[in-house]
């Protein structure tokens, strides 16, 4: 176990992403297919805020100052109104400002008025039955808020593709871009599965994860970037190999900022569900927690893979890559430079010549330092 912590804090490139790169892909499409075909053939549960309703609220204290269960409330409501049933019964907040709130389909005001005094006649609230409020809620309010936040979706997949196309390259953008796509699928299928109810929260929720997905897939493409700088002049490593060695000197980084990230979140929902018993809190919560967890396996595990294959569809990367495997196989011996497909030689030397040409280039200041240091260095004989 301290040999796996070791490697993760040298960042060497002791752990092969990148070169396993197709077993991450069958484990994310597995899970794509369960999620999808969840959304598709499960849908959402959607709350009351887009598919309407009726919404009752009431104290939960009795006028006797005992504390009224989420059961009895249930059962109240299914002998008050036989054959129907509540969508959910949810107690929020705590001490004298909690109360207990129902949402269910929509109901006539008879009906109301028949659940309130039935309600009211069971449990005893605190201030009687004129305690008991409701309140109608439209399906479109639930629309709009969908509509705007699938345009605000739209509009943020363009500005990023437009950004990082600009400050790295479309290659990037493409993979930053699946990645983040991969997130949203993968969160929404969690909730289609699980059956988390889907509110105006959860939809602000989703679209928060998307920046942390993206500045942590951000942080690893600026250090790729920074590894593949002049690579195709150099025969030290391959693309993948330097892209990989990026993932490697960051991914200490993004488990460190994943694991502070998401304390915050399981503080909204230790605190802010546990203790102050707010719904809406949870809601959020509950979108961020699985959203960024997912958010930093796709930047370690889809991101920088999908960046390596668009890239080497390039010819340029593929002789270059042939170049480094010639060099390996010619320094291995014989019997290994056999099975290498051949390259230009005249290549190879020239990428050897710079190669050499650079690491000269970089000791000259070493040497130059080195030499002023000695020349201010004092002899040890004082001079009159």
């Amino acid at each position: 176990m301290s040999n796996v912590f070791t490697r993760l804090y040298v960042g060497n490139g002791a752990f092969d992403i990148v070169g396993k790169r197709t077993r991450w892909y069958i484990t994310s499409s597995i899970i794509l297919l369960i999620c999808i075909g969840s959304i598709v053939f499960k849908w959402f549960n959607l709350g009351i805020d887009f598919e309407g309703g009726t919404k009752i609220s009431m104290p939960s204290i009795s006028q006797s100052g005992q504390a009224i269960t989420v059961a009895s409330v249930e059962d109240a409501y299914g002998k008050a109104l036989p054959g129907k049933k509540a969508n959910a019964v949810q107690a929020v907040g705590k001490g004298d400002s909690a109360t207990i709130q129902i949402k269910s389909s929509a109901l006539t005001v008879a009906e109301v008025a028949t659940l309130k005094t039935g309600i009211a006649q069971a449990t005893d609230p605190k201030g009687g039955q004129a305690a008991i409020s409701d309140s109608a809620v439209s399906a479109s309010w639930g629309g709009e808020i969908s509509g705007k936040a699938l345009w605000a979706l739209f509009w943020f997949f363009v500005a990023v593709t437009v950004f990082l196309a600009f400050y790295f390259e479309w290659r990037m953008a493409v993979g930053a871009l699946v990645a983040v796509f991969h997130d949203v699928i993968i969160t929404a299928g969690v909730y289609s599965l699980i059956g988390f109810e889907v509110t105006p929260a959860t939809v602000i929720g989703l679209l928060t994860i998307l920046g942390f997905s993206l500045y942590d897939t951000v942080v690893v493409f600026d250090k790729v970037k920074e590894n593949t700088r002049g690579l195709l002049g150099l025969t030290r490593r391959t693309y993948a190999e330097a892209a990989n060695l990026a993932l490697n000197q960051t991914l200490m980084r993004s488990i460190n900022t994943s694991l502070i990230a998401l304390l915050p979140v399981v503080g909204l929902l230790v605190v802010g569900v546990g203790i102050l018993g707010v719904g809406t809190l949870q809601d959020l919560a509950l979108v961020q927690l699985v959203g960024m967890f997912i958010g930093a396996l796709s930047s370690i595990f889809i991101a920088t893979p999908v960046l390596v294959d668009l890239k080497m569809r390039d010819p340029k990367y593929i002789a270059q890559a042939k170049r480094v495997n010639a060099r390996r196989a010619k320094a291995a011996g014989p019997q290994v430079a056999e099975g290498i497909e051949s390259v230009d030689e005249d290549a190879l030397a020239a990428d050897l010549r710079q190669e050499e040409a650079m690491a000269a280039a970089a000791s000259v200041p070493h040497r130059t330092a080195k030499a002023a240091d000695s020349r201010r260095r004092p002899t040890g004989k004082r001079q009159r």
